[in-house]
This record gives structure tokens, C-alpha cells and sequence, in this order.
């Protein structure tokens, strides 16, 4: 009896402490949930903000600056004055070159005059001559005849002097004009580039005075460089008009949006990274949106609604063999022998040998994944095909997933009463 009563209590005590240590080690699996709703694929990428157009207003000629007009970020009309060059010297050439041309003209009267005379005479010869040749002897009248012709032709000389003197007023005329800076379109100067008393220089080059941004109240364009890899997806947005978050450093709460306005084939080449100019236009009513910011950018690129989405988590996660079904043992074995090859220098040598085709199809075979869900007390593998993904979801375009099931995303050793 007391042999019993021993064999019982520790046979008691041998199955409290096998179920307590079955407890202390059992395994709790991390969940995530099959969900079902919208997947939107995005693309980021850097840029900067800039005008939609930036016009530089230039000086012709040479100065001090006696009066400014514009400041920074103010709105100007089209004709409006900026600044005025000190205008002495062109006003003296103006004067210069009107006289000369009153000189000119006055010249073409002397000698419109002349002309007339020597006509009058060449007739009253002729006349003279016709009544009896006698009167005057044809040396004579080669004499007259000549006399006009080379009078006729200092007339047009003194026509062509007029012309040309008139062309150098109107020259003269111009530069005075020049003196005054004046805004060529509509909009906000966003950069002045002289002071009062600063002498401008234009012999050699066009100095900048100031530039000029039009409708930057109605619309801004971000400049983004994007991966060449990416610029198909990006085309596909344009074409179906997706729209284009981002955000700004000094804005870091507020989100914009726009549409990509072009794709730039201006490619830059940076140590054998390929990118493109993209394009994207933004509506800026209240002004946020200045030149020279820097913007973060998120393209969407794709959107599929109403589908299974499926938990990246699930995705990434393989559990050890021991958890797993034993028919499942040979999908992880796959896993491990893909792995090692992708870490290996000669099986990246020969994906580099591999064709077109076969490097399509290769892709194709990788959207063909497996999740994992609880099955008893080891797990069970489902084969999924996947699609379209964002940063927490994967769209499931085949498989025998519905939403709301649970699949495992990784393991938690937990011990009684609490996890770890």
C-alpha cells in the first residue's frame, strides 16, 4: 500500500511537471489577419520646388542704377518700371544724333536745290538751242546735261546720309529707352540682383537684374528625379492621372497633391545610376509652396480595390521544421536552397546569362509565395500568387485565402503568465 501510494504521487507529480514545462514552453505564434479593401502602389522619390516659369530681366546698357523701384516678392504688372539707369549720357547721344540728322536733311534741301537750278538751266538751253544751234555749242550743253546728272546723284546720296543718320537716333533712342527696367510679363520677383549706386556693366554680357515668376499663386512645379527602373510606372500614372502626395520641410503636417505634368527624356547618369526628370504640377493658392524647397514625393503608381490583401509580415515570415507539417517540410527546403543561391556569387553570374524570357519568367515564378496558418500544433502552408503591394499588404491574385483569416507573421516563446 505504501509502494502505491508512493508510485501514485510521484506518477502525480511526474505529469504536473511534464504539463507545466509543456506550458512554460509552448509556442505562441504572432498573428496578422487576411483583410479585404484597396492596395495602392507607391513610388518615392526627392525633388524640388520650383516656379512653372522664372524669367530673368537683363539690363542692354551700361549704368549706375539712380533708382530702384521693385523689392523682393512683390507683384508686378507687365510694363511696369523696376529700376532706372542713369540715363545722361544717352540723352546727350539722342541730342547728338537728332542734330546730325536736322544737318543731314538739311543738306538734301541744298542740294534738291542745286539740282532744280541745273534742270532750269539744261531747258533753257535746249530751248535756246531749238530756236538756232548756233547759240550754243554742244560742248555746252554736255556741260548742262552732266551737271544734272551728278546732282541727281548727290540728292540720293544725301536721301541715303538722312536714312542713315536716323537710324542712329533711332539706335540712340532705344539705349535711352533701355535706361528704364521694365517687367516684361505679370508676376512675382523672386530674386533682385542689384542695389542703388550699383553700376551695371553690359559690354561684354547681359547682366541679370532681376527674375520674375508668373502665376505662382495658381500653380508650382516640383522637379523629381526618378529611377529609370521606375519611369515605366510612372508613365502609366500620367496616362491614367493618378494623383501625387508629398510633403515639404517646413509644412511637415500637411500633405500636397498633384499630377505628373511631364516625363523629361534629359536622362543624368551618377555612378551608373540612371535617372529622369519627372514633372509634377501642384496647385499653390495660399502660397506654401516656395522656390528652392525641398519636397518628398510618393507616386502612386498602381490601385486595385477590393481585393484580399494579404499581411507582408505573413509574406516574409518561415518558420523552423520542427513547427511545420511534415508534408510541408519540403517547401521550406526549397526556401533554404533559393536563399543560399541568392546569396551566392555564381548563381548571380548565371541570372546575369540567363535571356529575356528566362529572366521574365523567373520574376513571374517569385510572385508565387507561401503563408503560413495554424494547423493543431504545427503549422500548414498555403500557396499564394501575389500582385500589387504597398508597405503593409500584398494583393492575393490567387489562393485559397479569405478575409478575416489568420495567418502566423512569427513566434513568441511565452512562459506562464506572461510572454516573451
Amino acid at each position: 500500500m505504501i509502494l502505491l501510494s508512493l508510485s501514485g504521487v510521484s506518477y502525480g507529480t511526474y505529469v504536473g511537471v511534464v504539463d507545466y514545462l509543456a506550458k512554460a514552453n509552448k509556442v505562441v505564434w504572432r498573428t496578422e489577419k487576411v483583410a479585404q479593401g484597396t492596395i495602392k502602389a507607391m513610388v518615392n522619390s526627392t525633388g524640388t520646388v520650383k516656379p512653372k516659369l522664372q524669367v530673368a530681366i537683363g539690363c542692354f546698357v551700361s549704368g549706375p542704377v539712380i533708382e530702384l523701384k521693385a523689392e523682393f516678392n512683390q507683384e508686378v504688372k507687365k510694363g511696369d518700371l523696376l529700376a532706372r539707369i542713369d540715363p545722361k549720357l544717352y540723352i546727350a547721344n539722342v541730342s547728338r544724333d537728332d542734330a546730325s540728322l536736322k544737318n543731314r536733311e538739311a543738306d538734301v534741301d541744298r542740294v534738291r536745290a542745286q539740282l532744280q537750278q541745273a534742270i532750269n538751266d539744261e531747258k533753257r538751253a535746249v530751248a535756246l538751242r531749238e530756236e538756232d544751234p548756233t547759240f550754243i555749242a554742244q560742248a555746252e550743253m554736255d556741260k548742262y546735261k552732266f551737271a544734272r546728272l551728278s546732282l541727281d546723284a548727290q540728292l540720293k546720296s544725301a536721301r541715303t546720309a538722312v536714312a542713315q543718320a536716323q537710324a542712329t537716333l533711332d539706335n540712340s533712342l532705344a539705349n535711352l529707352g533701355y535706361t528704364e527696367i521694365r517687367a516684361t510679363l505679370d508676376g512675382m520677383i523672386i530674386d533682385r540682383k542689384i542695389d542703388p549706386g550699383q553700376t551695371v556693366a553690359a559690354s561684354f554680357q547681359t547682366p541679370e537684374l532681376f527674375k520674375i515668376a508668373p502665376d505662382m499663386k495658381k500653380e508650382m512645379y516640383v522637379h523629381a528625379s526618378v529611377d529609370e527602373a521606375d519611369i515605366g510606372l510612372i508613365k502609366g500614372a500620367q496616362r491614367e492621372q493618378y494623383p501625387v502626395s508629398f510633403t515639404v520641410d517646413a509644412y511637415p503636417d500637411e500633405l500636397f497633391e498633384g499630377r505628373v505634368f511631364e516625363v523629361r527624356l534629359s536622362s543624368t547618369t551618377v555612378q551608373n545610376v540612371v535617372t529622369y526628370p519627372v514633372i509634377v504640377s501642384a496647385p499653390n493658392p495660399e502660397l506654401k509652396l516656395l522656390p528652392g524647397m525641398t519636397a518628398s514625393l510618393s507616386f502612386q503608381v498602381a490601385y486595385r480595390g477590393d481585393v484580399t490583401k494579404i499581411p507582408n509580415a505573413a509574406l516574409r515570415f518561415y518558420p523552423d521544421a520542427k513547427h511545420v507539417r511534415p508534408e510541408d517540410i519540403p517547401i521550406l527546403e526549397g526556401h533554404i536552397e533559393k536563399t543560399s543561391e541568392r546569396n551566392d556569387d555564381e548563381a548571380q553570374q548565371n541570372d546575369k546569362s540567363m535571356s529575356a524570357a528566362e529572366r521574365t519568367l523567373l520574376r513571374k515564378e517569385r510572385d508565387r509565395r507561401h503563408v503560413w496558418v495554424e494547423d493543431g500544433d504545427k503549422l500548414r502552408a498555403v500557396s499564394v500568387i501575389t500582385g500589387l503591394s504597398d508597405s503593409q499588404y500584398t494583393e492575393m491574385v490567387e489562393g485559397d485565402l479569405q478575409p478575416g483569416m489568420v495567418l502566423v507573421t512569427g513566434i513568441q516563446v511565452s512562459k506562464v503568465g506572461a510572454k516573451r
